[in-house]
């Protein structure tokens, strides 16, 4: 994985903004989100009762790590405008673009 297999799903660059350029700190950030999204995902099924508390915990998680297109998913999937599986899948998209940029941040610590 590298750059080139980052979709746009989150934006990387708001994300090293918002921690003032910290490369610590966005991992971090990123960390925590993979964690918790480990915890959302089987709450993201309409038999689950926690389904909308985990849809709105996404939204607000998604858009402050920069994946503003899975806060919109969730904030569409609120208002019974979108189900579950587009929450789901845009969730998995925004995984694998910070899966891509964290292989990539590695890559560049190992060149020194």
């Amino acid at each position: 994985m590298a750059r080139r297999d980052i979709s746009g799903a989150v934006d990387f660059a708001y994300l090293e903004g918002f921690a003032a350029g910290d490369s610590g700190v966005v991992d971090e950030v990123l960390s925590l989100f993979r964690e918790q999204a480990a915890l959302w995902a089987p709450m993201l099924d309409s038999s689950h009762a926690g389904w909308r508390d985990a849809v709105h915990t996404v939204k607000g998680a998604a858009r402050g790590v920069g994946a503003f297109s899975l806060g919109d998913v969730c904030e569409r999937a609120e208002a019974g405008q979108d189900g579950l599986e587009a929450v789901r899948s845009a969730l998995d998209l925004a995984l694998m673009d910070i899966a891509a940029y964290t292989h990539e941040q590695m890559l560049k610590s190992l060149k020194g």
